[in-house]
């Protein structure tokens, strides 16, 4: 009898085959290496015909070399924290292509020597927020506030309200962050209401900031107080305002939100923010203010370990500089268009799968990732029954629903609308499942 083993090819012989041998140059020979072995093993156990190892070990392979998958955000919030909240331009993503190989990101090309890093940036920033003295950039929002409370009070206090200590997302506590840094906080005030005279009578010889944080998550309501600005710029410690969200100006679309350039002019010192939030950018830490404390934070050894690589800076310029980001234009969608797609897509589902109830259904979308709490975006979403939700993540490329009220919801704004027949073939398709 003939050993069935001999039946089962070789490894090189499979990763011979002109279709992994492409692979291995678009996703190296190690992983589709572990392929051909996963396949060859289904082989051995009688689950996969010899002459169609190549055929298992493609279907095992995933499409590019990392593990992030492409999802269409069906969800109507803009900035989802989980989804890696502002999609970036059309323009950010060829500065990211361009900045992929070598750059003079830290180069003078006219005289050959060392120049300031990411300075085409960094001038971009500093147009955009004229009332900035200078600007710096660092790797996330976060850092950008740790950088600062750092630089100016570690050892030292920093005074803040009560009802300012707030905790972002997956845990952090911005107590804690701050305090890590070896400043020592000097609360004031209640969780609701905090006064000028609170904060006076905090500061002393040990004052390193005092520091004004908007809770962009959450919002207090009823008997409240708190300080503005522009009189907490007049007590005789440095100001630093972190704005969170990443407005770098006034927008009439977001009456409540604070932005940086007016609190520079309400006489902050240091402002800091986000870059992929608001702002429509990659992620990234934003301080703007006064020269001295800018220069101060900059060359402090903590920022060496915080600082941006060349693709953030390509990335951060092109949406400074760039058209309008996707994040913005989805904030502003226009409620008629959205509905109007909608019923397309709903007609579409009704019209192929005539046993299934897809119907437009009023949706309110969010801002999301901390920006704009409770501020409603009207719109328009497709309702389907809820089973679709969990269908509809299991395809090629994902789509993210809403569950609400037992319904799947379909909503359009985050969506682009050159793929709102994608999302109709992941209906079908999801319907199959």
């Amino acid at each position: 009898m003939t050993d069935p083993r001999r039946a089962v090819p070789r490894t090189d012989a499979v990763l011979a085959d002109p279709r992994l041998v492409q692979a291995q140059h678009r996703l190296g020979r190690p992983r589709v290496k572990r392929a051909v072995t996963a396949a060859l093993q289904e082989v051995r156990a009688g689950a996969t015909a010899p002459d169609e190892a190549a055929d298992r070990a493609l279907g095992l392979l995933p499409a590019t070399a990392s593990s992030l998958r492409r999802i269409i955000n069906a969800t109507g919030v803009v900035l989802h924290t989980n989804l890696g909240r502002a999609p970036l331009s059309p323009a950010a993503v060829a500065a990211l292509q361009a900045a992929s190989g070598y750059v003079d990101v830290e180069y003078d090309l006219e005289d050959g020597s060392r120049a300031r890093r990411g300075r085409g940036t960094l001038a971009a920033l500093g147009r955009a927020v004229p009332d900035a003295e200078a600007v710096l950039i660092v790797n996330n929002g976060a850092a950008a506030l740790v950088l600062a409370t750092t630089a100016l009070a570690a050892g030292r206090d920093v005074v803040i309200s009560r009802g300012e200590m707030v905790e972002i997302g997956d845990g952090f506590r911005l107590p804690d962050l701050i305090q890590s840094t070896g400043a020592r906080l000097r609360e004031v005030g209640t969780t609701n209401r905090v006064t000028l005279a609170d904060y006076a009578a905090a500061l002393g010889p040990q004052t390193g900031c005092v520091l004004k944080v908007h809770p962009s998550n959450f919002r207090i309501e009823g008997f409240t107080s708190a300080v503005p600005t522009r009189q907490l710029a007049g007590l005789p410690a440095p100001l630093v305002v972190d704005v969170g969200s990443g407005l770098l100006a006034p927008d009439p679309q977001l009456p409540d939100e604070p932005d940086a350039a007016t609190a520079l002019r309400d006489g902050a010192a240091l402002v800091t923010c986000s870059g992929d939030k608001l702002l429509g950018g990659p992620q990234a830490g934003l301080v703007l203010g006064r020269t001295d404390l800018v220069e101060r934070l900059r060359r402090f050894p903590l920022a060496r370990a915080l600082r941006v690589d060349k693709l953030t800076l390509a990335a951060l310029e092109a949406t400074l500089d760039g058209p309008v980001p996707p994040a913005s234009a989805y904030r502003g969608a226009d409620p008629d268009e959205l509905h109007a797609r909608c019923a397309a897509l709903a007609n579409t589902v009704s019209a192929t799968l005539g046993g299934i109830c897809a119907e437009v259904v009023a949706s309110d979308g969010a801002v999301g990732g901390g920006g704009a709490p409770g501020l409603v975006l009207p719109g328009w979403a497709v309702a389907l029954p809820a089973a679709f939700a969990a269908a509809l993540r299991a395809g090629d490329p994902p789509v993210v629903a809403r569950v609400e009220r037992d319904r799947c919801l379909l909503d359009l704004r985050c969506v682009d609308a050159a793929d709102d027949h994608v999302v109709a073939d992941a209906v079908l398709a999801a319907a199959g499942r």
